[in-house]
């Protein structure tokens, strides 16, 4: 059937690759006469198939060798962790091409990601891939909102936590020469580092990104500033932007306006009706009302709130997220977003029992801290 299917293929103009399925726990003689009579037809290319990912990089090595009769691609699975050292092991072996998927998708626990190869190949083997590694963060989270698989955190080159710090020593170090704790450098994969706050940071971190913010405390505030941070991170939460400002403008007893003030808001939702919310807003002293539909309660909400700024400012929801502190229908939900603007990124969170107010209370406080920026800014440079 193999040796037919290859000769209908080429009969038809077709560049054919010969696929040996679960090619890892076939008889390799078998395996390479199977492969010898599929060229003999006319095929182009082979492909070994790992199919249920139990084979190790030390097996890969003896194996693909004699099975090399053209080019050959490599396909692995990552059922026990092993698709990247595989797949790199096979490249190694003789093999001149890799089966990959951005973010690791496919059967089961998935197959090789397309970032960690082309990074490993770039980054530890000098290995030029012809990629924009650039464009590799900007696709991943891309794919995962088209396809609904989420991103796990700790993911190797695109998860959130991939090029963030919290730790003291570790944002000290990565402060003062990032490749103290990072083997390649952000911006190759088109992202940012980040050195976030919580009960593990150091004064180090924290003064770094209050400086970002254009703070500048004396040692005996920043010390202030860091004690009341560490104390928000024993108690299991979030230290967002607007957090570290909160508490800045406290121990620094600065006063801030507002930029903007919500009036009012209300939605509407249900089984039989679009999901709609107004909002009134008073905008640098002005009054001003939006509505807008969404795919539910909370996204009209977040629409409202945007259309209500946007003669302002453009500002977009870079992410969102929920978490409930507790069980039961009266938890208290805490919401974390990103907002951005003007490629300024900033991250604001709202805890309340109702998810919708949460929601808002987030980002008017996100938009709140990108406008007095941007206000800022402008006062420095007037022209």
């Amino acid at each position: 059937m193999a040796f037919s299917g290859v000769e209908y293929a080429k009969e038809r103009g077709l560049l054919v690759e010969l696929s040996g399925e679960d090619a890892s726990r076939a008889d390799q003689s078998f395996l390479r006469s199977v492969y010898a009579g599929g060229i003999e037809r006319g095929a182009d290319r082979l492909c070994f198939c790992d199919t249920v990912g139990l084979l190790t990089p030390e097996r890969v090595a003896e194996i693909i060798p004699p099975l090399c009769l053209a080019p050959l691609s490599i396909h692995c699975h990552d059922d026990l962790g092993f698709a990247l050292a595989n797949t790199v092991a096979a490249l190694k072996a003789g093999a001149s091409c890799a089966h990959v998927t951005v973010n690791g998708l496919g059967e089961r626990a998935g197959n090789t990601p397309l970032e960690e190869l082309v990074m490993s190949l770039e980054g530890l083997y000098g290995c030029r891939t012809g990629i924009a590694t650039d464009q590799i963060y900007p696709l991943s989270p891309l794919v995962s909102r088209l396809t609904g698989v989420p991103l796990p955190t700790n993911k190797a080159v695109v998860g959130e936590m991939a090029f963030t710090h919290e730790s003291g020593i570790h944002a000290h170090g990565v402060l003062r020469e990032p490749s103290t704790y990072e083997s390649i450098k952000p911006e190759m994969v088109g992202r940012k580092r980040r050195i976030v706050l919580g009960k593990h940071s150091g004064s180090a971190s924290v003064e770094a990104a209050l400086n970002e913010l254009n703070y500048h405390p004396d040692n005996r505030q920043l010390a202030e500033i860091l004690s009341r941070i560490k104390t928000l991170g024993d108690e299991g939460k979030r230290i967002t932007d607007t957090d570290l400002l909160a508490i800045a403008d406290a121990v620094l007893a600065i006063e801030q306006e507002p930029m903007l003030k919500m009036r009012q808001f209300t939605v509407v939702s249900g089984s039989n009706v679009i999901p709609t919310a107004s909002v009134t807003m008073v905008v640098k002293n002005s009054e001003i009302t939006g509505a807008a539909t969404g795919a539910g309660p909370v996204d009209a909400a977040m629409e409202a709130l945007r259309r209500t700024v946007a003669d302002v400012a453009d500002i977009r929801l870079e992410e969102y997220h929920v978490d409930a502190i507790r069980g039961g229908t009266d938890a208290l939900v805490d919401v974390t977003v990103r907002l951005s603007k003007d490629g300024k990124i900033i991250t604001s969170r709202g805890a309340r029992t109702d998810i919708i107010m949460a929601s808002v209370e987030a980002v008017i406080a996100g938009m709140n801290r990108l406008l007095r920026e941007e206000d800022e800014n402008r006062g420095k440079n007037p022209d």
